[in-house]
């Protein structure tokens, strides 16, 4: 417990109080005439041995070359003047004792002279005087303000440092408490305080000393700026423990403060730029500075800055098209108005009055933006240390600003890539109906490289394509758009979705080892470890083949245990893309009219908070609950995506499939003999007949007629004849053997007996193509209905 008691427990009591010190009294002959008991414990003599003797015997400087006790002065001495003397009395024992005298004058009968001689100890004197000498400096020199606080905490006493600084007149402040000494001050800290009084009557109730108090606020003699105290308190108590009240001593603090805070904000200028966000950049530089640097701050950015562009030059060197981004202020609202005068000068801060400071947000000598900071009249003024600071946090929020208006262009630049790279318009099969959604990154990470197709293939059927490629940003939207154009180029050759994976991973793997790469760049290739489902679906016969190179399986209703629900389709995952090393395996599946199925890529069901197969769950959940169109579901679907999942991109599409009606088809066999080449042209216009299509039937007789000849001719059997009629007006004419050679297109000359039936096929048909199987092969075409036929072809040989 720090308390302060009288001067007898906490310093050195005084050797010439009345009460302990030697009393000797001399006459104007210089006689001793009273020797007091202190006196004789001091020098070893009783009185009867001194008495009547001179001073110079009793008490001569055994050390002084000349005694200079001079008693016998002549006339009366001067009033109330006082010697001080030091020295070494020899003592009847023959000891020596240092001695330090103080002579008075006094006066006897008729007006003779007479002297007091009050003597002490001189190491007990020396002792004394250096406390007196420590608190005269302390309360006339030391830059330590001191002022006590009585029992009732109103101020009784200060010292002249304090009345100084305070601008007090002397006594004005007598008996006043604090509140009406300093009414607008604050405690910085510690915390836990109200308010001043409350310290004061905590220490005077607990004796609990209270150090390095941090005090803010303006003084009397400063009412137009805050200074900043560091105070300390102790309770002043007498030899009985009584509290007398407290001691407050203060130290001005205000410039190491200040530097303090200028040193503590550059180090939390780290806190800038945590996001590549210009707003959310700019506000966390406001919310930095803003109270402890400035009263209020305004920060303006150039408007092509914050859409990703460079900042326009001008010829004053300030920025142009300005937009207010963050504004932040101290207590009320302090507007700060756009004025060209507080405009700058290359990079040079304008200031006005000290109390306002315009400064660019300067990156390579171009301005990105201005900061204005403005500090109302209670707070310091602006200096040069302030300036600089000011300038470094601008300087490193231009560099955060610029580094996300970089990042914004690129992450425009690669949306727009992959929006450009993604389906636009995508056709609408006959077999099925679909929806789809993409969610792009909304993070730092920029776009990702997920991505979704639906390709319509021979015999209305139909791809379905889902992907996603490792990484984000322009290169994972670039390698998507490669995957996804392989996809479709391999898709065109009817392969199988097994034979389609392989080849697109021997592809990526081409590329992992540095063919037809520069050097250097073996290890960029993003399209290494990317995933990708593909699944053909043949409304047909209702069937889907699916093959997986290490992507999430679909999901189907009305697969499920309990009426039929959704669930994960159990099919054979293989490695991701460029791996290599296992072949892929295909899986059929047969769905009913109107089932719906949905392929999705990781971010649709995964994220920080829940795991994959959680999900998957919600997905079937959503898919089950849904009543209404594909459009809805895909809503539905995508809202579920939980807080983080927005740390990756997305991918969904919905597809419901359909049965190809049975009285739109016709298949015949047809036996290996030219000569029934016949019967399938009657047999196909027969059946045109019957589906009221006529008008096609001098074409498909003809294709019919084509491809069957060379069916029987070049290929194997057996040989068959299907026909579809497609809901886009479309009809299909396909022709099955049991070969595996293609023919080619090839144009006859004027005398060649042959060659001639690719060709017209080719000419009468919207598209021809062949597709391979473990049977043989499919030639197939189709014919756009209602389109005339070329006049020339009608009269061709």
């Amino acid at each position: 417990m720090a308390t302060m008691h009288a001067s007898r427990e906490t310093g050195h009591q005084n050797p010439f109080d009345m009460t302990t010190a030697a009393m000797i009294m001399v006459d104007a002959h210089g006689k001793v005439i009273g020797w007091s008991p202190a006196a004789r414990d001091l020098y070893g003599a009783d009185a009867r041995e001194v008495l009547g003797r001179s001073v110079r015997e009793v008490l001569g400087d055994v050390r002084a070359q000349g005694d200079t006790l001079q008693f016998e002065a002549a006339g009366a001495p001067a009033p109330g003047s006082v010697r001080t003397e030091s020295r070494t009395v020899r003592r009847p024992d023959g000891s020596l004792v240092e001695t330090v005298f103080r002579v008075f004058p006094v006066e006897q009968e008729r007006g003779r002279p007479a002297w007091v001689v009050m003597a002490a100890p001189g190491g007990p004197y020396r002792e004394w005087m250096t406390d007196q000498s420590v608190l005269s400096g302390l309360f006339t020199q030391a830059p330590v303000g001191l002022g006590v606080y009585g029992p009732d905490l109103r101020l009784i006493w200060v010292n002249e440092l304090v009345q100084k600084e305070m601008g007090w007149h002397s006594g004005e402040w007598v008996g006043q408490p604090d509140s009406v000494l300093y009414p607008h001050g604050t405690i910085l800290s510690p915390p836990g305080y109200r308010d001043m009084e409350e310290v004061l009557e905590h220490v005077l109730r607990t004796g609990e000393a209270v150090l390095d108090l941090h005090w803010r606020g303006p003084t009397p003699a400063t009412s137009e700026r805050y200074q900043v105290y560091s105070c300390s308190y102790f309770r002043l108590q007498d030899d009985e423990g009584r509290p007398l009240g407290v001691c407050e001593a203060a130290v001005d603090i205000t410039e190491r403060y200040e530097a303090q805070t200028r040193l503590a904000l550059l180090s939390r200028a780290s806190g800038i730029g945590t996001t590549l966000d210009i707003r959310q950049t700019v506000r966390e530089l406001a919310e930095l500075v803003v109270p402890e640097f400035a009263d209020s701050v305004r920060i303006e950015v150039a408007e092509s800055v914050l859409v990703g562009e460079e900042a326009p030059p001008s010829a004053s060197g300030a920025p142009a098209g300005l937009r207010l981004t963050a504004e932040h202020t101290k207590s009320d609202p302090c507007v700060v108005q756009s004025d060209p005068m507080l405009g700058v000068i290359g990079s040079r801060p304008i200031t006005e009055h000290g109390r306002l400071l315009a400064l660019p947000l300067l990156l390579g000598g171009t301005a990105l933006g201005t900061v204005t900071l403005l500090r109302q009249p209670s707070h310091t003024p602006f200096t040069e240390e302030d300036r600089a600071l000011a300038e470094e946090l601008a300087s490193r929020t231009a560099v955060c600003v610029d580094n996300a208006r970089r990042y914004i262009r690129e992450h425009t630049t690669a949306l727009k890539l992959q929006h450009d790279l993604l389906p636009r318009g995508l056709p609408q099969p006959s077999g099925i109906e679909f929806a789809h959604r993409y969610i792009p990154t909304t993070g730092p990470l920029g776009v990702g490289g997920d991505w979704y197709d639906v390709i319509p293939l021979s015999g209305a059927r139909v791809g379905l394509v889902v992907g996603d490629v490792v990484g984000h940003g322009v290169d994972a939207a670039a390698t998507m758009g490669r995957l996804r154009t392989s996809v479709r180029a391999l898709a065109a050759l009817d392969l199988s979705p097994d034979e389609l994976l392989t080849r697109l991973d021997d592809l990526v793997s081409q590329a992992r080892v540095g063919i037809h790469r520069t050097p250097g760049d073996e290890a960029t290739d993003r399209a290494l470890g990317a995933t990708c489902l593909y699944a053909v679906y043949d409304p047909t016969s209702c069937t889907c083949t699916m093959a997986s190179a290490g992507h999430l399986p679909p999901v189907a209703t009305g697969r499920g245990a309990g009426a039929g629900r959704a669930e994960a389709l159990d099919l054979p995952t293989g490695l991701p893309l460029g791996i290599g090393g296992l072949p892929y395996e295909s899986k059929e599946f047969e769905f009913a009219e109107g089932t719906a199925l949905a392929l999705f890529t990781d971010g649709m069901v995964e994220a920080r908070s829940r795991d994959v197969d959680e999900g998957v769950a919600d997905l079937c959940g959503a898919l089950d609950a849904s009543t209404g169109s594909l459009q809805q579901a895909c809503d539905e679907i995508v809202s579920l995506r939980v807080q983080g999942s927005a740390d990756d991109d997305a991918a969904l599409l919905l597809v419901r499939v359909h049965a190809f009606p049975e009285d739109s088809t016709a298949l015949w066999h047809v036996d290996p003999d030219p000569a029934e080449v016949a019967g399938a042209r009657a047999l196909v216009r027969g059946k045109l007949e019957e589906w009221g299509l006529d008008e096609a039937a001098f074409v498909s007789e003809l294709v019919v007629s084509e491809l069957v000849t060379n069916a029987i001719r070049y290929g194997r059997p057996p040989v068959s004849l299907r026909l579809l009629r497609a809901v886009d007006h479309t009809l299909i004419c396909e022709v099955s053997d049991g070969g595996h050679t293609s023919p080619h297109l090839r144009r006859a000359g004027n005398e060649d007996e042959g060659g001639r039936g690719l060709f017209l096929v080719a000419q009468l048909t919207n598209m021809w193509g062949t597709r391979y199987s473990r049977q043989g092969k499919t030639i197939w075409a189709e014919i756009r209905l209602g389109q005339e036929v070329p006049l020339d072809l009608m009269l061709e040989p």
